[in-house]
This record gives structure tokens, C-alpha cells and sequence, in this order.
């Protein structure tokens, strides 16, 4: 039987002060134009942790507003608020950059992360009232240093520096002396990666009830990479995250492609668990510091607020079918190949087909989960709605293949696709966003099905031209329908004895 999504979690680490000094925008723009206008405006447009926490797509991401909801908002959403609700939603949470750092120092087990006394001691404070943080985890935080300690491992041992509310209060230190693979900077990138997969790995326990001693397996499907100078990509994300996280069973690895990572994560895992591998599979993510203010020039321009200023996070638990939760069908999976052309139209066509094995139009799949990227972002940078983009692709091939007519193309951008939400993360909006929603909405009857498609862009990594691209199918569970329509046990018994009663009659009748 398919394997079923059985939990999901999204996580958002607010992260200011490292939209200035980590986000690949920002590091660039200060070694080509230290002395450049939008350096010295970033400040002045930067939000508040209760602005964030306000926010409309953020609200949306750790699911307390529904995507419909979402879209009876008039955009743009950065000038509204959420009301009623807290950092805490129904798959997961919003953190402040305080928190998150001293987190990040509890997923470094190399002694790399070092925090001033008092920002440490207030900001542990706050975290020994956190409902997911219990003695194990709390144990896991060193001790402070001296302000001027932490000065000096930043201006004569190369560490990288960590700062809250402009303030210098830690740094990350070089992991070795001359590999650059193991720099402060990148020992930073991955242990934001680390922290922020944690968090999401932390909530999808607890939101969803789950035994951590369960879990078998963790694949990562983020967008660094953990290694040394004689093994830069080896990893291992998953294993690291699942001994922070207290997976004590688990094992894991680190699957890798660009923004379809996540998607190919998920066929990896569902095929793991089907072919009785292993019973409780884990697919998650951390976020990029990268792509911090990656659109930040244009959103000072139009006066708006820096708006990628989250890092962000997701966990996925595919587990053995219960009969109850949605499952991920196997049998129609979508794949771009090397030889189907990399146009956005090539792309979509090959991952959208799956549907002609099992005789479907594309209108029988009730919603695609595409790049969810939030618009709010995307439309000032002159990206435009990239989910509408996507919609309007797969509603112009129903044409073509003569699902629908031309005419009800807005209706079934309407009807099938869904506004985006997701913070430009790169991997984290790729399909992945809607499974939480996808599985409860199919739970309450919603819809009967989803597909989720991920896309990425190869080309990135100057080792081929190709694009990539991978979808598969959830849809309601079909355990309960087999189990009615299947003899039971008893009845078999009853069959048999009756034969057997019968066999005997015929003899003694001889």
C-alpha cells in the first residue's frame, strides 16, 4: 500500500540583523559599493518582530490562515495585519533573531558559537519558558564570554560576526585554519541551516503527537552543504538535525536539487516507506541566510519594508499507511528528463502528464502546488505572481489537451491553483508549503486530491543547462474503501469451514 503523509511543520526565524550582514545581496553589494545609498537605508526598512509576526503570509506559512483566507485579502498585504494571532500557529512558529541565535549555539557541537554573558543570560531566560525546549536542550547552551572576547575572535581570528539589534553579541567562529569550507562564513550558513531545520523537526513532534523514538529515518533537502576541503558536499544535515532534535533511532542522509530538493525528498521517502525500508520516514529543511534580502533593493526603491527578512523551515513525516491519512501515489509521478526541453512550458507538460497513466484530465486534480513564492515579495522585484504564472502554464495545457475551454482559463486558475505565501527561500516555497493544508483539507473532505510540484533550476551550478522538475499526487486515503470491499478474516474462516462441511457431507453421502 502507498505510503501516507501522517504530520507536517513550518517554522519562520526572524533574522534582521542578518539581512544586513549575511544576506548575498547585502555582502555583495558592501565589497562592490561599501559606500552605496541602499547600505545606508537598509536599516531605516527593516520590521519589527510584531510586524512580522503580524503579517498576513507569515500567519498563512505556520498555518493559522488557510490560503482561501489568505486570498480574500486585497494585495498588496505588507500595509495589513493579522489579527488575533501570536508566533505560534498550527504547524508551527515564528522566532525572534534573539532566541534563534542561542539556538544555533545549542546545534553547535564544536564550540564554534560564542555569545556575550548578558544577551545569553536574558535571552536563556526567555528560551527556558519555550514549550519545546526541555532540560536536554537547555543543557546544550555554554557559557557566556566577555563582550571583548567575543570582539577579538572577530577582528583577528576571522570568526564571523553575530549581531542583535545592531549590536555585536556573538560571533561563529572558523572550524579550521585554512580549509574555506569550513570558514566562519559558511560554518554559519550551515549551522542556520541546522538551527532552523531543528526548529522544524521540534514542532513536528509536538504539533502532531508523535513519538520521537519512532522516527527511522531523516533525509535533508535544503540548499547547503556540509563537508570538508576533501569532501565539500558530504554531509551529513539529516543525522546532524536528528540527534539535536532527539530522533535517537534515526538514521539519515542529505538529498540535494536546487528548489525541486524538497520534492525529490518526499518520492524518496514515500518510496522507502512502501518498500518496507523503513516505517517512519522524515523529509525536512532549514532555511538560507543567502537569501536574506535577496529583492531588498527593490523594495527600498518602492518604499517598502526589506520583506525577505525569514529564514525558513519544514519537516514532513511520510509513515506506513494507516488508512486514515492522505497518501502519496506512486504510481503518477511527474518528471522532467534530460531530454525534455527546459522551457517553462517543456517543464510543466512533462510533470503535469503523469496524470494520462491513470486516464485523468487536469482538471480532475482539484489543487497544484507549485512555487508558492509570496507575490508580496515577487511583484515590486519584477518577477511578477509567480504561482499565477504557474497556474496560467497548467490551465493554457488543459486547453491544449481539451480539458477545459479557452474561456474558463480564469476560472480554473480560480478553481485549481491557490495565492502564494511562502518567503523566497528558495527550496522552502517549492510545492512543499500546502502539504500541511493539503492533508487536513483531504482529512475534512475538502478536496480529494493535490498535486505537488517541485522545480529547479540546475543550470545554477554551471555543471549543465538542464532545469529540473518532479511532482507526485496525495490524495484521500483508500485503506477504509479496501477494508469494505475486501472478505474478511472471519469470513474467510466461515468460507472454508463451510467448504470443508460440505467436502465432508460428500464423502460420507458416497
Amino acid at each position: 500500500m502507498n505510503s501516507v503523509i501522517r504530520g507536517a511543520s513550518y517554522i519562520l526565524a526572524f533574522a534582521p540583523d542578518m539581512v544586513i550582514h549575511n544576506g548575498t545581496t547585502q555582502t555583495t553589494e558592501r565589497t562592490v559599493n561599501p559606500n552605496s545609498e541602499y547600505l545606508k537605508q537598509i536599516k531605516d526598512h527593516l520590521r519589527t518582530f510584531e510586524q512580522v509576526v503580524k503579517y498576513l503570509p507569515n500567519q498563512t506559512y505556520i498555518g493559522n490562515i488557510h490560503p482561501e483566507e489568505l486570498a480574500k485579502y486585497e494585495q498588496p498585504w505588507n500595509d495589513k495585519e493579522a489579527e488575533g494571532f501570536g508566533r505560534f500557529g498550527k504547524y508551527g512558529e515564528i522566532m525572534p533573531q534573539d532566541e534563534f541565535i542561542v539556538l544555533m549555539q545549542m546545534c553547535d557541537v564544536f564550540d564554534l558559537v560564542k555569545l556575550e554573558k548578558n544577551f545569553l543570560g536574558t535571552t536563556k531566560e526567555k528560551l527556558a519558558s519555550h514549550p519545546l525546549f526541555d532540560e536536554s536542550l537547555m543543557s546544550r547552551i555554554s557559557e557566556g564570554e566577555e563582550a571583548q572576547v567575543v570582539k577579538k575572535y572577530v577582528d583577528e581570528e576571522h570568526a564571523e560576526p553575530l549581531y542583535n539589534n545592531g549590536e555585536l553579541i556573538g560571533c561563529v567562529k572558523r572550524a579550521h585554519d585554512i580549509d574555506i569550507n569550513l570558514s566562519a562564513h559558511v560554518m554559519l550558513e550551515n549551522l542556520v541551516s541546522k538551527a532552523s531545520n531543528v526548529l522544524a523537526l521540534l514542532n513536528l513532534v509536538a504539533k502532531n503527537n508523535i513519538n520521537k523514538e519512532e522516527i527511522d529515518y531523516v533525509i535533508d533537502c535544503c540548499e547547503e552543504a556540509c563537508g570538508d576541503m576533501n569532501q565539500r558536499g558530504g554531509g551529513n544535515f539529516a543525522k546532524a538535525c536528528a540527534e539535536v532534535a532527539g530522533f535517537v533511532n534515526a538514521t539519515g542522509s542529505d538529498t540535494r536539487g536546487f528548489c525541486a530538493g524538497p520534492t525529490h525528498a518526499l518520492i524518496e521517502a514515500a518510496a522507502l516507506v512502501k518498500a518496507g525500508v523503513y516505517k517512519n520516514v522524515v523529509v525536512s529543511a532549514g532555511g538560507s541566510t543567502a537569501k536574506l534580502g535577496m529583492n531588498g533593493k527593490d523594495h527600498i526603491k518602492k518604499g517598502l519594508p526589506i520583506l525577505e527578512d525569514v529564514l525558513g523551515g519544514f519537516a514532513v513525516l511520510v509513515s506506513e499507511n494507516d488508512g486514515i491519512n492522505p497518501e502519496i501515489n506512486l504510481d503518477l509521478i511527474g518528471r522532467h528528463t534530460v531530454g525534455t526541453g527546459s522551457s517553462p512550458q517543456a517543464v510543466i507538460t512533462s510533470l503535469v502528464s503523469s496524470l494520462d497513466k491513470a486516464g485523468m484530465k487536469i482538471t480532475d486534480v482539484d489543487k497544484y502546488s507549485v512555487e508558492m513564492q509570496n507575490p508580496d515579495v515577487t511583484k515590486p522585484a519584477g518577477a511578477g505572481d509567480v504561482p499565477l504564472a504557474n497556474y496560467k502554464m497548467i490551465g493554457a495545457l488543459a486547453v491544449k489537451r481539451g480539458d477545459i475551454e479557452k474561456k474558463d482559463l480564469q476560472d480554473f486558475t480560480e478553481k485549481h491553483g491557490m495565492i502564494g505565501w511562502a518567503p523566497t527561500q528558495g527550496h522552502i516555497p517549492s510545492g512543499v508549503p500546502y502539504i500541511g493544508f493539503c492533508r487536513q483539507d483531504i482529512l475534512d473532505g475538502k478536496i480529494k486530491n493535490a498535486m505537488i510540484v517541485g522545480k529547479g533550476s540546475l543550470f545554477l551550478g554551471r555543471m549543465t543547462n538542464l532545469f529540473d522538475g518532479v511532482s507526485f499526487i496525495v490524495e484521500a486515503n483508500k485503506g477504509k474503501e479496501e477494508e469494505k470491499s475486501a472478505v474478511s478474516e472471519d469470513k474467510v474462516k466461515e468460507l472454508i469451514a463451510q467448504a470443508l462441511k460440505s467436502f465432508a457431507s460428500n464423502l460420507l453421502a458416497e
